[in-house]
């Protein structure tokens, strides 16, 4: 079965989001190897790192992960990002797109591409007698695609469709919109959803200027779950290992662009020289959009979301903050229960199960290499906004109650356990296990394991919850408001910017 999706969401505890640790350990001549209990790390001569975690069973994953997205995109790449991965598993120099399929029809595996703030990724799930040949359809489709004027055409007129459908979808295009608002036109506040008119600037040079910039050896990561090390090595050299280096004459860039680079297109800022790194810049504000106007079978609600900068993925209070997430927890106002649910979280507790005219209430934690967001959405009867907007604030200042409202010893226990037992049971599916893997090592240059990972939110105490509470919640950046709803209700709720100030929390 083949599947491309274009964005996952961010995951609570690090996994995701591409920041440059490794580029030391490229060397020219020497192999370089780090070997953990389960998990290695070799560094080819030409920079790709080959990540492996021995696992049983008869399935192996594997995977490359390369340092792009959205947030890298200048004014000449913008909207590439939503592309690139539609463009995946299709014609390459050595097979049509039918013999593509083909092929991985008789493989009988599962492989995807997705792209994020901060990477793409290809996947894939076979037998493991199968590993190699995947391997060699992975580097066809990484190195070699055609990318024929026909495939791109198609997949603009599908991108033109999926933006028309995520517009009318609050779920889809509110976090997107959080994201552009809170990091107003730099780094994470470039939009992940390609700008409806960029389409017709988009075309087959555009993407090949897209590829030439970012799949370097040096922005690769190689990762394999269930295949031995020495396997997996040779396989990354035979078909990855011959991958040129990249040239170091800096050039001159078309626009700026963002973190780090000396290859054409790419920029660290307006002013800063090449090469460098552009951090991402929190800038807060509000944003309000009326209903999309697209008919619908669905009830139309006043959506919110309320959001402060978080803390970037290496953080090490990202442990904490992610228990705070869990703590809060939240979902629709329909829920069938049952273990794991989370109906003792607060949002259940003190604000579903309290007013009848919230349809739902979630806390998020988005997470990137050097910054994040923190918040909760939440949708209510489309005349109730003005009420909906204290409820949350009300919920975030509790986080920062000394009395009977803050954080008590036993729902603080209580989340760490949901929130191991969650990361414990994601990681028993394998595709799982391949991209935390693979992420890992581009984030930190080595994999943490679960163990270590539960091991830190086990020793967390109340103290350490409402520590990360009030750093965030009360930290150097203002708040970010999303609000989506009939332009009465939205003046109904006064100004919202002030009612964040009048609960004490924010800047």
């Amino acid at each position: 079965m083949l599947r491309s999706f274009t964005a996952r969401a961010p995951t609570a505890l690090p996994r995701a989001s591409g920041l440059r640790l490794l580029r030391g350990l490229a060397t020219a001549t020497n192999i370089t190897r780090d070997t953990a209990e389960l998990d290695q790390i070799t560094t080819l001569p030409n920079g790709i790192r080959v990540a492996t975690e021995a696992l049983p069973g008869h399935f192996s994953g594997l995977g490359v992960y390369i340092d792009a997205g959205s947030r890298y995109e200048n004014d000449h790449l913008r909207g590439v990002s939503h592309l690139v991965d539609r463009l995946a598993f299709k014609s390459t120099k050595s097979r049509s797109a039918e013999h593509m399929l083909e092929t991985l029809e008789s493989l009988g595996g599962n492989v995807l591409c997705a792209s994020s703030r901060e990477t793409i990724m290809y996947q894939a799930a076979v037998f493991n007698k199968d590993v190699g040949n995947m391997m060699g359809i992975l580097a066809e489709t990484v190195r070699d695609p055609l990318i024929t004027s026909e495939e791109v055409d198609q997949q603009l007129e599908t991108a033109a469709y999926e933006i028309r459908e995520i517009w009318a979808k609050p779920e889809l295009i509110l976090p997107e919109l959080l994201h552009m608002t809170a990091f107003q036109k730099n780094t994470l506040g470039n939009p992940l959803l390609c700008p409806e008119d960029r389409l017709a600037h988009i075309n087959r040079e555009v993407i090949e200027d897209y590829r030439s910039v970012f799949y370097r050896p040096e922005r690769l990561v190689v990762a394999l779950a269930g295949v031995e090390h020495e396997e997996a090595v040779k396989l990354a050299e035979k078909y990855f290992g011959d991958m040129p280096t990249t040239p170091q004459t800096p050039q001159t860039p078309t626009a700026p662009l963002g973190p780090l680079s000396k290859l054409p297109f790419v920029s660290s800022g307006a002013s800063a020289p090449l090469g460098t790194t552009t951090p991402a810049h929190y800038t807060g504000g509000m944003t309000a959009i009326p209903p999309s106007d697209i008919p619908t079978h669905l009830p139309q609600y006043c959506h919110m979301h309320i959001a402060f900068e978080g803390l970037p993925i290496s953080d090490p209070d990202i442990y904490a903050l992610a228990t705070l997430q869990t703590l809060l927890g939240g979902g629709g106002s329909f829920s069938a229960g049952g273990p794991g649910k989370g109906m003792y979280s607060r949002l259940y507790t003190n604000v579903l199960n309290q007013y009848g005219w919230i349809e739902s209430a979630v806390a998020f934690n988005h997470s990137y290499t050097d910054s994040g967001l923190f918040g909760i959405a939440a949708s209510c009867h489309p005349d109730a906004g003005h009420a909906l907007i204290n409820v949350v604030l009300q919920e975030l200042r509790n986080l920062l109650a000394n009395n009977y409202s803050g954080l008590k010893e036993d729902e603080v226990n209580r989340a760490k356990n949901q929130l191991r037992s969650s990361l414990l049971m994601n990681l028993e599916s394998r595709m799982v296990e391949l991209e935390d893997l693979g992420r890992q090592v581009q984030v930190y240059g080595r994999k943490i394991s679960a163990i270590e990972m539960s091991e830190k939110i086990n020793k967390l105490t109340v103290q350490d919850i409402k520590n990360v509470a009030q750093r965030v919640l009360k930290g150097k950046g203002g708040p970010t408001i999303i609000v989506q709803g009939k332009d009465e209700s939205i003046k109904a709720m006064g100004d919202l910017l002030k009612s964040v100030q009048k609960f004490n929390l924010g800047r």
